[in-house]
């Protein structure tokens, strides 16, 4: 993002005009990166949902379930490009297993934060993470931080 000129600020009404524009602009693009995140959490959990359905059918899918992901990140990554691979399909369905309830997903949060928030074995305390994340703003690393060692190994 590029400074005002110097020429600018010679008008106090142009320089408020100017503030307020990028105001709106931030804003905007902040909007849109929320957004953003929304739509590809509701997909990561849906993809989640999908493969747990699919891989609940029974036992005559058992053969095929053994190859279900690798078959799976293959087709997706050639039609859809990186996002696929196999450790973030398992995560999805993990995703899908942690927070079956997705009314109960916070919008504030990205696809970053649930990854990390996976890593925490508790229920309850993936739970109050996931708010906490929420309500006070956390980046995903802020969240990491916040406690580390239970978001690498579990409570």
């Amino acid at each position: 993002m590029s400074a005002l000129k110097p020429d600018n600020t010679q008008d106090p009404q142009l320089a408020s005009l100017l503030g307020n524009l990028g105001e709106l602009i931030r804003d905007a693009r902040q909007k849109v990166l929320r957004a953003v995140d929304t739509v590809q959490v509701q997909t990561c959990w849906q993809i989640g949902r999908h493969i747990v359905e699919f891989e609940q059918e029974g036992a005559r899918r058992a053969e095929y379930g053994k190859q279900l992901l690798t078959k799976l990140a293959q087709s997706l990554t050639e039609e859809f490009g990186k996002g696929f691979d196999i450790s973030n399909l398992r995560y999805m369905r993990l995703f899908y297993q942690a927070f079956p309830i997705r009314d109960a997903l916070r919008h504030e949060l990205s696809w970053t934060h649930y990854r990390r928030l996976l890593r925490v074995e508790n229920e309850h305390a993936r739970h109050w993470y996931m708010n906490e994340s929420a309500i006070q703003n956390w980046s995903s690393r802020a969240l990491e931080r916040q406690n580390g060692p239970q978001l690498k190994s579990g409570c």
